[in-house]
């Protein structure tokens, strides 16, 4: 009991410098936009999303190079996704009234999401069919294979910069830039700290259980990183700005899928995946990316009483975590 307590305070601890680090980032970022000029449909999509999926990156980082966990990265990404897509959201809708989508967001942004779904798990397919270890069901993800989600990332921040051309943005010449990127690397050396503490309890938490490591990456550092992504959302939905909370969910899962796995893989030059482990979560993550489209579609509103859904689905995902935690289900091998 000592250990989990101790494993639970390093969590807490964890997350508590996450949140101060990222509120720095965000900051920072958010006044480099407005210095620099960025529309605000860009500046949800990418600014905002790639800064509060920062941990979610660094969580990838340290988990391939420094504990060679390359899946407990992965875990916290997809576990991150899943959290941000069903408690975000609703967070945001239960704080106001309701909140308005768009068709811009739908079919651009969602639609491009879904894309980086389908591009990461064809990776990992194309990693256990062209790359297999001595393993079954197991495959490397090369430096090359990681190339294609980066490529198809690069399409999207394209396809945003044709957007930001469309509009004329004024820009403020009071922002201290120099200032702003200070903050900037400061908060990014918080969350890196803040993000070990969380890397460090998810293994923690795996080796008392006997469980996989990804499977508390999926809980204790997806929440842990995603609560940055909570407080800018919900601030910017009871702001009105509903068109900059939305687009942050939706560009930092894009970021996460298509950036921050990748990039485990380029640092440590491969990465071994086993496909039992990965269809159950990317699964789970294309059930809740077809809900959250459907709610976003249903008269371009998202409503309290799918806002409880939302909350209602991630409570099923995370009774079935700690079930495979437990040992009362095994649809993850262990």
């Amino acid at each position: 009991m000592f250990e989990i307590a101790t494993l639970l305070a390093l969590a807490f601890v964890g997350t508590g410098i996450v949140w101060k680090g990222s509120s720095w980032l965000e900051t920072s970022a958010d006044k480099l936009a407005v210095g620099y000029g960025v529309p605000t449909v860009v500046q949800g999509a990418i600014i905002a999303a790639a800064g509060s999926s920062m941990p979610e990156l660094v969580s990838v980082l340290l988990a391939a190079s420094l504990h060679g966990e390359f899946e407990l990265g992965i875990g916290a990404v997809v576990g991150s996704a899943v959290f941000n897509l069903m408690v975000i959201p609703a967070i945001a809708v239960l704080a106001t009234s309701g909140i308005s989508t768009t068709r811009d967001l739908v079919f651009k942004e969602a639609l491009f999401y879904m894309l980086a779904v389908a591009a990461l798990l064809l990776t990992f397919s194309l990693a256990v069919i062209y790359n297999p270890t001595e393993n079954a069901l197991e495959g490397s993800v090369t430096r090359t294979l990681a190339l294609f989600p980066i490529g198809l990332y690069v399409l999207y921040l394209f396809t945003q910069y044709l957007e930001a051309a469309d509009y004329e943005v004024d820009v403020e010449n009071d922002v201290d830039i120099a200032r702003s990127w200070l903050w900037f690397l400061v908060g990014l050396a918080f969350i890196v700290v803040g993000v070990e503490g969380l890397v460090r309890a998810a293994i923690g938490f795996g080796d008392v259980f006997g469980t996989p490591a990804f499977l508390w990456g999926m809980t204790v550092v997806a929440a842990g990183s995603s609560i940055p992504d909570a407080f800018v959302s919900v601030a910017a939905a009871r702001a009105g700005r509903t068109t900059v909370s939305l687009a942050n969910v939706l560009g930092s899962n894009v970021f996460d899928l298509l950036i921050a796995v990748p990039a485990g893989v380029l640092v440590a030059g491969s990465m071994d995946i086993t496909f039992e482990y990965v269809v159950p979560m990317m699964s789970f993550l294309i059930l809740g990316t077809v809900v959250f489209f459907t709610v976003m579609r249903t008269d371009m509103l998202l409503s309290k009483r799918e806002a409880w859904l939302l909350v209602g689905l991630y409570g099923v995902f995370v009774a079935w975590l700690l079930a495979e935690s437990v040992g009362v289900t095994n649809v993850v091998p262990t």
